[in-house]
């Protein structure tokens, strides 16, 4: 059995078992249309749908607790609140006012604006989280291979970037530790900072350069590029689960907009 050291802890929560693809189509439609609503309950309904699946599909941590109840929350209420102050008074509903300063009326219609556009975001960046938090970068650069048929050469040129990542992370990090034996750039404050950040800066090239020269010869003596396919030592296949998964989405939006039709035409 081959395995991927840099692949994420294992889960049997249902979106993890999903190809990455299935968990960008489903969401997609609901995404695209809900630029073009302008109503509140619209956004509610599908952060609350996002929610759920998030809830019982994704592997829940402290950190995505934390993002699903602090930060998506703030998000949307700090764009709200701002939006509701930069939105033109002339251009509202004036007919309740919330707060007058002086010459300066907060009115409830830039309130409702403001809001709209806050909830709109929260809830297509809510919807996009089922993608990005149970799935890695190097099996969406597979399924792009397998199943877009996406050329391999750029597909896994994009997956030895995803590489990158964590090694520049493990060199940062022992760089680091080899600086405070040695006692270099020690002190407090920004400057000091700022020269310690700097010190960090040409081992962690030098690391970067050396092992692209690896990689690249690496790849070059695995005849990559040499022939139009290449067999895959990964799979990352596209089941029934998750035909029905883009359908079930697809359906649950469709229901939504139709049920509460935010364009005001019906």
């Amino acid at each position: 059995m081959s395995v991927d050291p840099y692949a994420r802890p294992s889960s049997r929560r249902f979106l993890h078992t999903l190809n990455p693809l299935a968990k960008i189509v489903a969401p997609l439609p609901a995404m695209l249309l809900l630029v073009f609503v302008r109503d509140l309950a619209t956004p509610l309904a599908f952060i609350v749908l996002s929610y759920v699946v998030l809830l019982a599909g994704a592997r829940l941590t402290r950190g995505v607790l934390v993002l699903l109840a602090v930060v998506v929350p703030a998000a949307a209420l700090f764009v709200g609140v701002g939006m509701s102050l930069w939105a033109d008074a002339s251009r509202v509903d004036q007919s309740v006012v919330l707060v007058q300063l002086g010459g300066w009326t907060l009115y409830g219609g830039a309130l409702a604006i403001g809001f709209a556009t806050g909830l709109r975001l929260a809830a297509i960046i809510a919807l996009a989280l089922a993608a990005g938090l149970t799935t890695t970068g190097p099996d969406l650069a597979r399924s792009m291979v397998q199943q877009l048929r996406v050329p391999y050469r750029i597909g896994y040129t994009a997956l030895a970037a995803f590489r990158f990542v964590p090694r520049f992370g493990h060199e940062l990090e022992v760089i680091r530790q080899a600086h405070r034996v040695r006692g270099a750039h020690g002190g407090r404050g920004p400057f000091a900072a700022l020269a310690r950040w700097w010190g960090y800066v040409v081992p962690l090239l030098a690391g970067a350069i050396r092992h692209a020269e690896r990689v690249a010869l690496a790849m070059d003596a695995r005849a990559f590029g040499a022939y139009p396919d290449r067999t895959e030592r990964h799979l990352v296949p596209f089941r029934t689960r998750d035909v029905v998964f883009i359908a079930a989405g697809w359906a649950i939006s469709a229901a939504i907009f139709a049920v509460l039709f935010p364009w005001g035409l019906g």
